[in-house]
């Protein structure tokens, strides 16, 4: 674990960091050489495992890296102390592996929740996984008595493949919290309700009126200032009301670039029976996540996020020696034509289009550019059910021939019968 700055953290914190950082190190030194028991749940595939520990986002150089040091930068100029020390501490290499209730539970995520399910994370059984979000690490660092705090790294979701989506992307994630002494000072009101009663749209049962206008206040202006840190001073922000589990009000920030609104973060004050969970029921707090390969792919032109995983000098090079607030605009080293091949199958009840996705990804690795579902067919007699999908083929550093295609091709429709159960029309 690596903590950058530690300033105004209580000794109790301190030793709790040392104590949680040990015992991941003893318990898990690397998930390659981790031995867990399998079960009905177990997903995570050698092809993910591959990617566990790259850490792009400590890479120096790397275009994630400068990102991360760039939203680092404004906390750090945004956020100091009475001895003008910087208040946010920074963990930046929290171990992937978490348990299902830090991932769901911790964060009052419903049981029945679709994002549980096995088609959209990596399971290594029914207890444990790869997180789904850095939010999973929320409540363990709250109760080591932090209050301020950033989280940088790897994120794991079964999801589509097109040139936004991939398996593994990072995350940052970041939580302020106020005591309730701290926040009276500020409102010269009551933070809490006496008698509280029911929820309202803008604002949780517990928290005062005026105490949730003041954090969605600070939250607002934080983040709309972190916005015009990395894309400029003119850039055009908006709010989105949104939802998640965790938080509540809710929002999205939206930016305005070339003409389009672009979602780039979600945040919220953070709900209040979590902070209950982790010891802090005497504050209020406020709480954002952000993709940093989404922020990267946008501040930099990058076109597809498979770039990010490239060892390719010329791809490197475009950002050596720069630092956060250099401008560069990504010059693709070279483009590629691409082979398209369809794939049409019968389905039983039980296929997930996100496994079938997962198959493709595993078989065809960084090959695989884009699935895209063209055609669903239901047979008018039998009822029988059928899917089509083109998968578009690229190698982003030489020309694939078709016969190489084909063999990849052939290898998906095989083991997709095999593991999936579907019929190869």
């Amino acid at each position: 674990m690596q903590i950058f700055y530690k300033a105004n953290l209580p000794i109790r914190a301190l030793k709790l960091i040392r104590k949680y950082s040990t015992s991941v190190a003893k318990e898990n030194p690397s998930l390659s050489n981790f031995k867990f028991p399998t079960d009905d749940f177990s997903n995570v595939s050698p092809k993910i495992l591959s990617l566990v520990g790259k850490n792009l986002h400590n890479k120096e150089f790397h275009p994630l890296c400068l990102m991360k040091k760039r939203i680092m930068q404004y906390f750090y100029a945004a956020y100091r102390g009475r001895t003008g020390k910087p208040i946010f501490s920074i963990f930046d290499d929290l171990h992937p592996m978490v348990t299902v209730e830090q991932n769901f539970d911790s964060l009052l995520i419903p049981k029945d929740h679709v994002s549980r399910k096995k088609s959209d994370c990596f399971y290594f059984n029914k207890n444990y996984m790869l997180r789904a979000h850095m939010t999973a690490h929320q409540v363990e660092l709250i109760k080591m008595g932090l209050d301020n705090f950033l989280m940088f790294g790897d994120v794991y979701r079964r999801d589509e493949i097109d040139s936004t989506h991939y398996p593994v992307f990072h995350q940052c994630d970041a939580v302020r919290l106020f005591h309730r002494e701290q926040l009276f000072d500020l409102i010269q009101t009551e933070v809490f309700e006496k008698n509280p009663t029911i929820e309202s749209k803008v604002k949780q049962k517990e928290h005062s009126v005026i105490a949730c206008r003041e954090i969605e206040q600070q939250l607002k202006v934080t983040l709309e200032g972190l916005a015009r840190c990395i894309f400029g001073n003119d850039i055009e922000c908006r709010w989105v009301d949104a939802y998640f589990p965790f938080t509540h009000p809710s929002w999205e920030l939206e930016i305005k670039r070339n003409g389009d609104w672009l979602e780039v973060l979600g945040c919220g004050i953070i709900r209040h029976a979590i902070l209950q969970q982790a010891g802090a029921a005497d504050s209020i707090g406020w709480a954002f996540g952000l993709g940093l390969d989404r922020l990267a792919m946008i501040q930099y032109s990058i076109p597809d996020i498979r770039t990010f995983w490239m060892e390719d000098p010329g791809f490197l090079i475009q950002f050596h020696n720069k630092s956060p607030k250099d401008k560069v605009t990504y010059k693709q080293v070279s483009i590629f034509p691409s082979c398209k091949n369809d794939i049409s199958f019968w389905i039983n009840d039980n296929f997930e289009e996100n496994d079938f996705h997962s198959l493709v990804r595993e078989i065809g690795g960084d090959l695989i550019e884009q699935v895209q579902l063209i055609d669903k067919f239901t047979h008018p007699k039998t009822g029988r059910k059928s899917r089509c999908y083109t998968i578009v083929y690229r190698h982003l550093e030489k020309t694939l021939t078709q016969a190489e295609v084909n063999e990849v091709h052939k290898n998906i429709e095989q083991t997709a019968e095999k593991v999936l159960g579907v019929i190869i029309r």
